[in-house]
């Protein structure tokens, strides 16, 4: 089956675009920003994932590339949207799983160490935008009751995952100091 048949359509040449139920929006509309910034965040991942990832890391990163193509096209389906909540759950046990491990935190940490830990921290902080853009919408539109739940839960993930690939390199963790 063919999904697209063109990619230069035109179309939104005029600031238009269309969702996928065919309603025309501005591009700049709210939910069109959400939409944005969760396939940016989806990229930063797969830039992540262009680096030398542990194999486990690297298959709850492409399980979540999957989940946010899902969040995503709830987005751009408004009357049919809908984001399991299996989807939350599994981040929530990953998050378990990956932190149980860690040494606790006494000061606050700065984005860097390894490269693929530093690539990490940027998708940490795409996901505060794609929740940001995300709860923007939901005040004004009925939204997937789990995607916001699931894009703030995904942010805490990325930080112990940049813990976890900081470890994984031998890398100590750039502690923040008070001045």
């Amino acid at each position: 089956m063919t999904r697209l048949d063109r990619i230069v359509t035109r179309g939104g040449d005029g600031g238009l675009t269309r969702l996928a139920d065919g309603r025309q929006v501005a591009k700049d509309d709210a939910r069109i920003d959400a939409i944005g910034s969760v396939d940016e965040l989806n990229s930063h991942l797969g830039v992540l994932l262009a680096e030398d990832l542990p194999t486990d890391v690297r298959e709850l990163l492409l399980r979540i590339q999957n989940d946010l193509f899902d969040l995503g096209g709830a987005l751009a389906l408004p009357e049919r949207a809908q984001f399991p909540q299996a989807h939350l759950a599994q981040l929530d046990a990953a998050i378990e799983q990956y932190n149980a491990d860690l040494p606790p935190l006494k000061e606050f940490i700065l984005p860097g160490g390894s490269r693929a830990a530093a690539l990490c921290h940027v998708a940490r902080s795409v996901a505060r935008r794609a929740e940001r853009a995300f709860a923007t919408l939901a005040r004004s539109e009925t939204l997937p009751p789990n995607g916001l739940p699931y894009l703030n839960r995904l942010s805490d993930l990325l930080f112990v995952l940049c813990r976890v690939l900081n470890r994984a390199a031998g890398k100590d963790e750039t502690l923040w100091r008070r001045d």
